[in-house]
């Protein structure tokens, strides 16, 4: 029996996307809806009680609250099964992250264990340190902690000067150095901690608390997410026995890079599950509230604002579960007691790196955009901490930052697709050139027929204009396009938005299939916004693109192109998003 190939990551520039190969919110089992059920009892029980507690950085009631997830099995839903974990899939983990995203604080807390703290070993350790490390971690005996910013290096981890130079007896590897905003270090057991071996070989290692010359510092003074450790630490002689090292010397690089891509792509499933929550509070907030005798969601320019927030998470939701399904496919035959287990789980996880990076950068602006409209529907309210929505605007700036920047990842976007390129790992420019030829003789369609038709039109010519963009700019620069960050900004917002729309469009249309078009009335609109908006929003970054790069003929016969591609009978927005709107303040939630 054949099997199907897995997508190159990055192919949705070029290939047709076929429904019912995404992963969406609505395919979930009733397995995964029962262990969010798990987790909402869990959240309503354990953690609202003890919100006001969390946000004192009372460090005991937050690791006795971790203990108790890890006795629910919260802690253990991507920790292999011959290891003390439920050995679930990566969507399971996105759902159930959902939920516990509603506490920030607490959230990151046990973001920082499961995700980026535990998954290290998960990939990349020894079976001696998976049987060691792993049940302690699953159960919440033991907290983890990744350590990788430096105070002179954040964005650009590889130039930590943090040092490991192995003892004469061969014994232990003596770490020397420090590292700064840490989460979960002031309570935390077990370190990820990177190092240059004989300050040069980047490489990882499993440091323990109480470790002789180990020492955390005080908690930063933070703007949010005030109930989650933050601390630096400091490393003087600190004696790590070689068999801590993790996966191999000089190349932990494959365990940052890789950690980080899961790291970007799980920021966006608290994205999700805050701005859920702040649609809820906005939307009965705006129904009770009275202006001019009126509740505030009667007022149009309210009611559009409680539209855009509800678009924005069908948006986000949709690249989430389908990047999600991406890396369960890519990992889930991965045998995490195979001895080449680390090289595997690098390229699997590798593979998606441009998707984990679109995530992060589309799913946090998202949600500063949602939590931001809901303080404006809230007015002076939201400006105080009797309202919730005053902290998730303050715990929600820190996502942009988090994982490497916005900026970093959206040079990386079009950076890692060039790369691939040439590489013969993708075919992209191969793409580019034909794409290049059919476009010489375009033609804009103006008629449309059936559902959605429209919308499957806009985005092909949204993906043969990032194929001609991409490819104008790596012949027009070469190796210097690393230095065109203005160029590469403007590329990368192409690409997410090609991938945004692709992914809504297929989304919608594996809906459409299991409750039929008047059910899933609202996504269908709500695609048509988002389709619509996409395309605008591409040709005005493509313009930026070919003015930068040509110039004389060939500037104007580009811009003739953007023009074309313009050229299309539009949808009502303003009709669309009241009606979107309308179902939004009658539900006061997020409706699909």
């Amino acid at each position: 029996m054949m099997t199907a190939k897995k997508p190159l990551g990055g192919s949705f520039l070029w290939e047709e996307t076929d429904p019912n190969s995404v992963t969406t919110p609505e395919d979930l089992t009733d397995e995964q809806k029962m262990i969010y059920e798990t987790a909402r009892s869990f959240y309503e029980r354990e953690i609202v009680p003890n919100e006001e507690q969390i946000e004192k950085l009372d460090y005991e009631l937050t690791r006795r609250l971790l203990r108790k997830a890890g006795e629910q099995g919260l802690l253990a839903v991507e920790v292999p099964e011959p290891f003390g974990g439920l050995g679930l899939d990566k969507i399971t983990g996105v759902y159930v992250g959902e939920v516990i995203a509603r506490s920030p604080s607490f959230s990151l807390s046990l973001g920082g264990h499961v995700g980026i703290g535990t998954l290290p070993i998960v990939f990349f350790g020894s079976k001696e340190q998976k049987e060691k490390y792993l049940p302690l971690l699953a159960s919440g005996e033991k907290i983890a902690a990744y350590c990788l910013t430096e105070p002179s290096s954040g964005s650009d981890a590889l130039s930590a000067k943090t040092t490991a130079k192995l003892s004469e007896d061969g014994k232990y590897y003596i770490l020397n150095g420090s590292k700064m905003f840490i989460t979960n270090a002031g309570f935390a057991d077990i370190f990820i901690v990177y190092a240059k071996v004989d300050g040069e070989h980047f490489s990882a290692f499993i440091v323990e608390r109480g470790m002789e010359g180990f020492t955390v510092g005080p908690e930063e003074k933070k703007m949010g997410i005030k109930g989650s450790s933050t601390c630096p630490l400091f490393f003087e002689n600190v004696k790590v026995p070689v068999e801590n090292l993790l996966y191999e010397v000089g190349k932990g690089h494959h365990i940052a890079f890789n950690i980080l891509n899961i790291g970007r792509f799980k920021l966006g499933t608290g994205a999700v599950g805050v701005s859920k929550e702040v649609i809820e509070l906005s939307a009965s907030y705006g129904n009770q509230r009275k202006q001019f005798g009126q509740p505030l969601t009667r007022f149009p320019l309210i009611a559009r604002k409680l539209a855009d927030m509800n678009i924005a998470v069908y948006a986000m939701e949709s690249i989430l579960y389908r990047t999600a399904g991406l890396l369960e496919e890519a990992t889930k035959d991965i045998d995490p007691l195979a001895p080449d287990v680390g090289r595997l789980s690098s390229a699997a996880i590798g593979e998606y790196a441009v998707e984990c990076s679109i995530n992060k950068v589309f799913a946090t602006e998202s949600l500063d955009f949602v939590v931001d409209e809901g303080v404006q529907i809230h007015g002076g309210y939201g400006y105080t901490q009797e309202y919730k929505v005053e902290k998730f605007y303050r715990d929600s700036r820190i996502n942009r930052i988090f994982e490497g920047t916005n900026e970093i990842n959206r040079l990386l976007i079009p950076g890692t697709l060039a790369k691939r390129a040439v590489k013969g790992e993708l075919p992209l420019f191969l793409k580019a050139m034909a794409t290049q030829s059919e476009m010489s003789q375009f033609k804009p369609q103006q008629e449309f027929s059936g559902l959605l038709a429209r919308e499957d039109y806009l985005l092909g010519l949204s993906k043969k204009a990032a194929l001609l963009l991409l490819g104008l700019a790596a012949q027009t620069y070469g190796k210097d396009l690393e230095r065109e960050q203005e160029v590469l900004a403007a590329l990368a917002d192409i690409v997410i938005r090609v991938y945004v729309m692709d992914s809504v469009l297929a989304r919608t249309r594996k809906l459409i299939g299991k409750v039929g078009e008047e059910k899933a009335v609202n996504a269908v609109e709500m695609t048509q916004v988002i389709v619509q908006e996409g395309i605008e929003d591409i040709i005005g970054k493509a313009k930026l693109v070919v003015t930068s790069a040509q110039s004389g003929g060939e500037l104007n016969t580009s811009l003739k192109l953007l023009a074309g591609l313009g050229f299309y009978p539009p949808a009502n927005l303003t009709a669309l998003k009241r009606r979107i709107a309308s179902r939004v303040i009658e539900a006061e939630k997020y409706v699909v």
